[in-house]
């Protein structure tokens, strides 16, 4: 008897050590997550950085599964997922979930914005109304994401309005932008072919992505500002206890607001890394940028506002625009 009582304490000590503590346990709250941001990028980074600290917190009842480099598809095929429940969220650029939220794509409007500083107040100012509008598609947006001022970059030196025009060039699918939209992943293998010439991307997302590769020549004028947000399935985000929805919030707005000091950090050293593989800047010339404002503000903004975004967003971000710009007419560079 005194056997037997020796040998059941004996297995419960065993189990008692083999079980795995709270922290190494499946977690309670899975979220599977995708983005195209390759492993190892700055994105990548800071996304870890964010896992790790609501990991900690959590005790381990939150994890997560992380699917990178676009393993999962592109923004269509994230979204689509996350609507069946294979993912409960994604790093998704602007460019692909405007698609369901269009008015998250208002920032995206050519030649808008001169500076990072009125960047910043711009989507400081927008971001209630942004995470609304996610509100309503049943999804919330935890953060934002950049890529940062874009740049036309081309395989010849492009100036002019002709030249643009005659450039086999792309812009994300489905902006209507030119005849030869591409979802992000078939970029490269285009430029490769030849089927494409002329890209618009960041300095540091043409490296990542090895569009530089294949282009010579960068127009040195932004053309536009890219971005894009950290989004969860609203479905799943609502099963987690109120605590820990708020941690992962505070968690994301802390390593997320890095993520744009290091995206641009590393926007100015790609900057001199190009310049290094040869790639030449080359300027526009003054009566080029006067008719593409022309353009955007004749027919591009007329034609969006009301249809691609809400006159209501629209409205919003001129307005925080003008007044950010009446206190601080200087603003900053935009590189």
């Amino acid at each position: 008897m005194h056997r037997l009582l020796r040998m059941v304490c004996f297995g419960i000590v065993c189990m008692a050590l083999a079980a795995p503590s709270r922290a190494e346990a499946a977690p309670r709250y899975l979220f599977k997550i995708a983005t195209l941001a390759p492993d190892g990028s700055v994105w990548a980074r800071h996304f870890q950085e964010f896992q790790n600290e609501v990991i900690a917190k959590s005790n381990g009842e939150i994890g997560f599964k992380l699917y990178m480099g676009g393993v999962m598809g592109d923004d269509r095929a994230m979204y689509r997922k996350m609507r069946i429940g294979q993912l409960q969220g994604g790093g998704f650029t602007m460019t692909g979930i405007s698609e369901t939220v269009p008015d998250f794509r208002v920032m995206a409007i050519p030649f808008l914005f001169r500076s990072y500083a009125e960047v910043d107040r711009v989507a400081e100012g927008l971001f209630p109304l942004f995470q609304k509008a996610f509100q309503e598609k049943d999804l919330v947006l935890l953060a934002m994401t950049e890529v940062g001022f874009v740049y036309t970059m081309s395989s010849e030196p492009v100036t002019t309005v002709a030249q643009l025009r005659a450039s086999k060039c792309w812009a994300p699918e489905n902006m209507g932008v030119t005849p030869i939209p591409l979802s992000i992943p078939d970029v490269l293998s285009s430029l490769q072919t030849g089927m494409i010439n002329t890209v618009f991307n960041g300095f540091y997302g043409s490296i990542v992505l090895q569009w530089f590769t294949r282009t010579k020549y960068i127009t040195d004028t932004p053309f536009g500002y890219a971005y894009g947000g950290l989004v969860f399935s609203k479905s799943a985000f609502a099963k987690l206890p109120p605590q820990h929805a708020a941690m992962m919030e505070s968690a994301a707005k802390k390593h997320f607001a890095g993520l744009l000091i290091d995206t641009r950090r590393s926007n100015e050293e790609a900057l001199a890394t190009l310049k290094k593989n040869g790639i030449q800047l080359v300027s526009a010339e003054k009566e080029t940028l006067q008719q593409l404002l022309a353009v955007r503000d004749q027919k591009t903004v007329p034609r969006l506002v009301g249809v691609a975004f809400s006159k209501e967003i629209y409205a919003a971000a001129t307005r925080l625009l003008a007044d950010f710009r009446a206190k601080s007419p200087a603003g900053g560079a935009a590189k």
